[in-house]
Parts: structure tokens; sequence; C-alpha cells
């Protein structure tokens, strides 16, 4: 469907449809414009719209069909759906508008008492031809890439993004990372954490139950808190999978994701800041 029939859709509506409200959508058209409009230039002239080749990726993004499937609907060549695919996904990147914050913002001023939330995604890949048990999860019962997000508890915003495979430990994950904490900032994070507190002593994981022991009243009543608190850093997560990229099988090259993840981290954080 062209980017021209979209226009009598509410807004509600063309969020559900592409998974970004049109103001992100027409912020997206212009940082694009200038390299997909071939007008007046040497060679053969694009066949869609800047509009719509971005509406082509955001369809790839949210429906997660195949390309042969979505170069049908679109009436072009299924290998020219990955080159606009990979076309615009490199230059959003790029831009800067849609490119997550350095780490080194956790050592600025106002970020000295921030809290903050660390959490562990896993998506299920196809099962790879070489190295089959480093991605093997014991937990999930399938080959999967494990997603790493530091998010701010105050503004949902995604301050960075970590990946590995999917037998590496949610912990050791963290470690690989060598996030740049303040003692003063306190971070969240489950049990798969446990230990963390030795490395940061800001953080605050769950209390394990002792072996043929139970738990008192208070560290059931903290571990309650905790995961009220947590339930921030599950809804970033819900975010991500209104992508159907994220929420089913990822069938792309891995070498890909961990770009995919940090673009679309990008797309959430400015949509979050633009959204008042």
């Amino acid at each position: 469907m062209p980017y021209k029939e979209l226009e009598t859709l509410s807004g509600a509506e063309f969020k559900r449809l592409c998974g970004v409200p049109r103001a992100t959508f027409s912020e997206m058209v212009e940082v694009v414009r200038p390299h997909l409009e071939r007008q007046g230039q040497r060679g053969g002239q694009a066949k869609l719209c800047a509009e719509d080749q971005l509406l082509m990726v955001l369809e790839y993004w949210r429906e997660y069909r195949s390309q042969f499937h979505i170069g049908v609907s679109w009436g072009v060549h299924e290998t020219t759906v990955g080159r606009i695919v990979r076309k615009v996904e490199d230059l959003l990147i790029k831009c800067g508008k849609f490119r997550l914050p350095s780490q080194r913002q956790l050592y600025q001023p106002g970020w000295e008492w921030k809290v903050l939330m660390v959490d562990v995604g896993e998506m299920e890949i196809e099962r790879p031809k070489k190295k089959q048990k480093c991605y093997y999860s014991g937990k999930q019962k399938c080959h999967t890439l494990k997603a790493q997000l530091l998010v701010a508890f105050e503004t949902g915003q995604i301050i960075c993004t970590a990946v590995d495979t999917g037998r590496t430990h949610d912990f050791k994950l963290l470690k690989r990372s060598r996030l740049p904490f303040v003692s003063s900032q306190l971070c969240l994070a489950d049990r798969g954490y446990q230990g963390f507190a030795k490395r940061h002593a800001g953080a605050c994981t769950p209390t394990k139950k002792p072996r043929k022991q139970a738990l008192s009243k208070d560290e059931k009543g903290h571990n309650r808190a905790l995961a009220r608190l947590r339930v921030r850093v599950e809804h970033v997560i819900r975010r991500f999978k209104i992508f159907r990229l994220f929420s089913g099988r990822y069938r792309n090259r891995r070498k890909r994701f961990g770009l995919r993840l940090n673009l679309i981290a990008g797309v959430l954080n400015y949509e979050l800041a633009h959204s008042s």
C-alpha cells in the first residue's frame, strides 16, 4: 500500500501499521530523502519514492515477512527489497538522530544519582551451521541471541545495548560489556545477576532462597518491591517486540543483529523524547 493511501489513517492506526508515529516517520523521511531520490542524477531512477521505500523497511521490521513476499506486494524483485532495507538502515544509523547516547553519559554530573535497570532478552535464531553449542539456550530450548539493555528508570531511555550468544550467562554478558557504572548509581537487576553487588556497590538484586530454607518476610517483601520497580524494563523489551523482527525467529545474518538492535533502540528513544 503506497504512502499516499495511508493519509486517511488516524495517528493510532498509522502506528499500529508501521510501528512508529507519523511524526517520527516524517523525520525519518527527511533523513533518507536526499539519498534515495535520484531526480536529475545519472543512472536509473528509483521506482518507489522515499516515503514508499521507508514504508517498505518499516513493513519488513513490523511484519518480518520474507523479502520475496514484500517484493511481490510492492512490484519489485526480492533483491531490490534487501538492498533498500540495508541502505535505509545504514542511512538512519549514520544520521545521528536515531543513535544511542554514548556510555560516557554515565559519568556526567547529572547522572551521578540516577537509577538504572539492566535486563536481557532472548531472540530465537535459525540453527547455525557452526558452533551450535555456543548459541543453544538451555532455558529457551533453542538457539538464541541475547540482547542486553541498560535503561534509565525515570525516563525509560535506552542507554546502551550488548549482544552475545544464547549460551552466555546474563551476568557474564554484563561483565563483558564493561559498563562504566558510578558507585552512587543504583542499578536494578533480576536474579540472573547474582554476585553483581561484588562488582558494583549500587547493585540491587533479589535475595536468593537458601537451600532447604525459607525466605523471611522482609526478604520476600524486598523481592516483591524490586519486581514492581523492575517491571519498567520489561515494558521497554515489550516495545521492541512490537516489531516481529525481534519477537519471531530471526532469519537474517547474525552480524547485522546488533546494528538493527541499536537502530530500533534509537528510534524508540526518539519517539520517547518527542512524544510530549
